[in-house]
This record gives structure tokens, sequence and C-alpha cells, in this order.
């Protein structure tokens, strides 16, 4: 008589797996509330099953560690398909202004705003919440926007794009310094689109030659060669 297959860590039971998707989401939820009124330090993952009225074990077979819990929160607030659709979907005109328009759309929007308060909050304090940030946002948004863009250095624009983003992100929402955190949204699109244009869609500009000594006025004369100049009379 063979003895039954040891299940394995964080395998829910029957009854527990029977809930399927309802549980899943259930606990996703619970772990972003978690998240948003505790911060990524203070939340534990036997805190978010506690909250969902679940076993800790079920959290660990949906999800892994509190590191993938956290990511997925975060790609739930972000939804990287549909941003990716939604800047890119209409070509290079204008990527600009759609980028800079869904990414405050989506801080404007109290439901995704608390868990991404959280989400960068976190990554300011707490290294392993920055690197998964970090990871999230090169493999899920980066990587994609880039690889759709014509231009040297795709990469490279897009971080610059992003880290303009979040820049606005941190003193609008995060610090809240005035006038960005009261300003219109529309203000803000308006201002910063040229500059999400150009460096998502423009050609890099020419490297600039470096000065000479003409390029100066006002520097001190070299040695005079031929020995009649002003610093060689007595």
């Amino acid at each position: 008589m063979t003895s039954a297959t040891p299940r394995r860590r964080g395998r829910p039971s029957r009854g527990e797996a029977a809930h399927g998707p309802d549980t899943r989401e259930l606990i996703l939820r619970t772990a972003r509330e978690e998240f948003s009124a505790r911060g990524y330090d203070k939340t534990s993952v036997r805190q978010i099953a506690k909250a969902a009225g679940v076993d800790p074990a079920l959290v660990h077979h949906y999800f892994g560690t509190k590191d993938e819990v956290f990511a997925a929160a975060i790609e739930v607030s972000l939804e990287p398909a549909v941003t990716v659709a939604s800047v890119l979907g209409a070509g290079s005109e204008g990527i600009g202004e759609r980028l800079a328009r869904h990414f405050l759309g989506i801080w404007e929007n109290p439901t995704t705003r608390a868990p991404l308060l959280a989400v960068v909050r976190s990554a300011l304090t707490h290294e392993a919440a920055a690197k998964v940030l970090r990871g999230f946002v090169l493999r899920q948004l980066l990587e994609r926007i880039a690889r759709e863009l014509d231009v040297p250095d795709p990469r490279f624009r897009a971080e610059l794009a992003a880290s303009h983003m979040i820049g606005i992100a941190i003193l609008r929402y995060v610090i809240q310094v005035e006038p960005m955190a009261s300003a219109d949204p529309e203000e803000i699109v308006t201002m910063v689109a040229p500059t999400l244009q150009r460096y998502l869609t423009e050609a890099a500009p020419p490297p600039t030659p470096p000065a000479t000594a003409d390029a100066h006025p006002g520097t001190e004369p070299g040695p005079d060669p031929t020995g009649t100049g002003p610093a060689s009379r007595t």
C-alpha cells in the first residue's frame, strides 16, 4: 500500500481550494488594504491572511512570498496591459500626452491612489519594497513600452519618462508640495507632455563640440612666442 503524496507547502486543502478565484481576489484585495494602511515593512503574510479570514498557506499558494503579494498589489493598481495599450495604441504621435494623462488619471482615482501611495512610500523607506517596485516597473511597463519605440536607447528613454512621472507623483501626492499638489491635472499634462514626447520619440541631438580657447573671452593669453608682447616689455 503506497502512502499518500505529501502536500507541497502552501497548497490548500480541497475545502479551501473550493473558493478558487473568489478566494484569490479576496486575499489580493485584503493585501492591498493592509499594505495601504501599514506599509510594506509592517505588513506580514500572516496579517493579510488573518484580515482575509483564510489560512496563511492559502496566501502562499496563490501568491508565494510577501514580495510576490506586494508585486501583485502593484499590478492590480497599475494594470500594465491596459496602461501599455492606452499609451502605445495610437502610435507615436501624442504619446507624451497620453502617458501623462493616463498616469495622472490613475493617481487621481481614489480607488487606485491609496495602494499606490503605500507602494511609493514603502519603496522610499524599504529596500525590499523598492526592489519589487523597480522590478515590476522595468519588466511590466518600461520594457513593454521600450520594445515599441523606434528610437535609439529605447529603454533609457522609457526610464527617463518614468522618472519624470514618478517625481511628479512624489511631489504631488506623497509630499504634497504646493503649488504642485493643488494644480489642475490638465495643467500638469499640458506642461509635461512635450517633455515626455521628446524623451520617447525625438532623435538625440548631436554631441556638443568641445569648447575652445576662443569660446572663453577673458581667459589669460598664453606665452608670446615672439618675445615682443606686453609681458616681455620692461
